[in-house]
């Protein structure tokens, strides 16, 4: 991605209830629609111990127990995004943690009804993203550049 306002990478996890319901894609292409750039994708079937890894700051919450079985009940589809400001602008496109509370036009206010089905994960901050992609993405990720990035993320015309 070229240089410019605060080019970020953030973690997505597309959840089970997401991958289950076939609107995977349809969520996936709302962020590319944005110009949040794909930097790497993958499809698996998330283990007890990656999710209790995944899951380990909220660990002796009431919840805990409930977050390592949803997203280790199916497959799921985890990506890392990359562009200007992306954390941000992933964390206001996903929406309110809890879909009664999410606004209409965010992924969770258009798709989800309840709780623990809240379709998406997201990265909170810089720190959290770079640990989550760590942890999902072991090998790295995929370097490319697209021409288009001229066009959606720099502030300067191009020349």
């Amino acid at each position: 991605m070229t240089d410019g306002a605060n080019v970020q990478r953030t973690l997505v996890i597309l959840k089970p209830d997401a991958v289950q319901r076939g609107i995977s894609g349809e969520i996936l292409a709302r962020f590319e629609r944005r110009g949040l750039r794909i930097a790497s994708l993958r499809l698996l079937k998330v283990d007890r111990a990656m999710a209790e890894k995944h899951y380990e700051i909220h660990k002796g919450k009431f919840f805990y127990e409930d977050l390592v079985k949803v997203i280790s009940a199916s497959p799921v589809i985890a990506f890392v995004l990359e562009g200007p400001n992306a954390i941000a602008v992933v964390r206001a496109m996903v929406g309110a943690t809890r879909p009664h509370e999410a606004a209409p036009g965010t992924i969770r206010g258009d798709y989800a009804l309840v709780g623990l089905r809240n379709l998406v994960h997201a990265s909170d901050a810089p720190e959290t993203a770079e640990s989550e992609i760590k942890l999902w993405f072991p090998s790295g990720l995929v370097a490319y550049t697209r021409d288009i990035e001229k066009w959606m993320s720099e502030d300067k015309a191009p020349s």
